[in-house]
């Protein structure tokens, strides 16, 4: 067997009113959508960073820097992309990721499946290797009030 690394990222963003909201790749339909550099996908770049963490590479900051115009407006889906082959050339393939993201709207277990493929395309790994959940911050704090949203990752890797 080889080395198996773990892996913690966070990500935060606060919502703004007509704004596109963007969450495992997929455009939600909200009053009020994530703001940030890229595309403010909270649940990726929480993935990013825990396989980022996990091979010991630093953050997503560091890498995709927010004052950088490269990465203005990008899909996190290539941000994904680019961490997938930069632990790769590290010698590690993914185990599995699992997810959590916190938010008080919109519900988005209907849109599980179809962040699965996105982020299983992405990452090059199975549907099956990604777990995403969801809950509510039971109306309490920013997450309560509809300010911001919030997404945890853990993952596994390891290094054949």
């Amino acid at each position: 067997m080889g080395k198996i690394k773990v892996g913690f990222g966070f990500d935060v963003h606060q919502l703004r009113e007509q704004h596109p909201f963007v969450l495992g790749g997929v455009n939600l339909q909200h009053h009020a959508g994530a703001y940030g550099h890229s595309d403010a996908d909270v649940l990726l770049h929480a993935i990013c960073d825990a396989l980022l963490g996990a091979a010991n590479m630093r953050d997503i900051g560091f890498h995709f820097s927010n004052t950088d115009n490269r990465w203005k407006g990008i899909s996190s889906l290539i941000l994904l992309q680019h961490v997938v082959e930069l632990i790769k050339e590290k010698g590690f393939s993914i185990g599995n990721i699992d997810a959590m993201v916190c938010l008080e709207a919109p519900k988005i277990n209907p849109h599980i499946p179809a962040m699965k493929v996105h982020i299983a395309k992405a990452a090059s790994i199975s549907e099956d290797d990604i777990s995403i959940k969801a809950t509510t911050n039971e109306q309490l704090g920013f997450i309560g009030r509809q300010e911001g949203v919030v997404a945890y990752a853990v993952c596994l890797i390891e290094r054949e």
